[in-house]
């Protein structure tokens, strides 16, 4: 199969820091297509606990699982960073359902700015409905390393623990 020929797709976002819920989206995205291109977006007016070099080195940990995914930081619009990768694909995950209102005003920009772009929504599996990377950053200063795993992998308590200068808990 040709690079033309091969499906790929690109899911974004900051992942600040990567939760459990985005690996499921990103093992299950990874299922449908040929290589998943998981782009971590650099936004000037964000305050990031994790940088973007950071945020690429957890991704690519967490998602060594995963032969066709790949990890690549980018700025400016995702619409933009799929077409430079040659996807036509941009894989979005939802979390509640009040995600999805957001998701679909975005979706409809995004076919404004490119019409030949496709948005596919992953809904996420209910165990993961509630986490969000704003979440853990509000929770890991008081969360045990247990409680933490409940919704990020381990190397990313390592380096949370790191970031905000508390030792492991077990």
């Amino acid at each position: 199969m040709s690079q033309t020929d091969s499906r790929v797709a690109v899911y974004t976002g900051s992942f600040d820091p990567v939760t459990l819920g985005h690996l499921n989206v990103i093992e299950r995205a990874s299922r449908l297509v040929d290589r998943l291109i998981v782009g971590i977006g650099v936004h000037a007016g964000k305050d990031p606990l994790f940088t973007p070099d950071e945020r690429v080195e957890l991704v690519r940990r967490t998602t060594r699982p995963f032969a066709n995914v790949e990890v690549q930081k980018f700025s400016g619009l995702a619409v933009h960073f799929v077409r430079q990768c040659g996807a036509r694909v941009m894989i979005r995950g939802v979390r509640p359902l009040t995600d999805l209102e957001t998701e679909i005003t975005m979706m409809m920009a995004n076919r404004q700015l490119d019409p030949g772009l496709e948005t596919v929504v992953l809904l996420a599996d209910a165990e993961f409905a509630h986490v969000s990377s704003s979440l853990i950053k509000q929770i890991a200063p008081i969360a045990g390393d247990d409680e933490l795993a409940r919704f990020v992998p381990p190397e990313v308590i390592t380096e949370l623990r790191r970031k905000m200068g508390k030792p492991r808990s077990d």
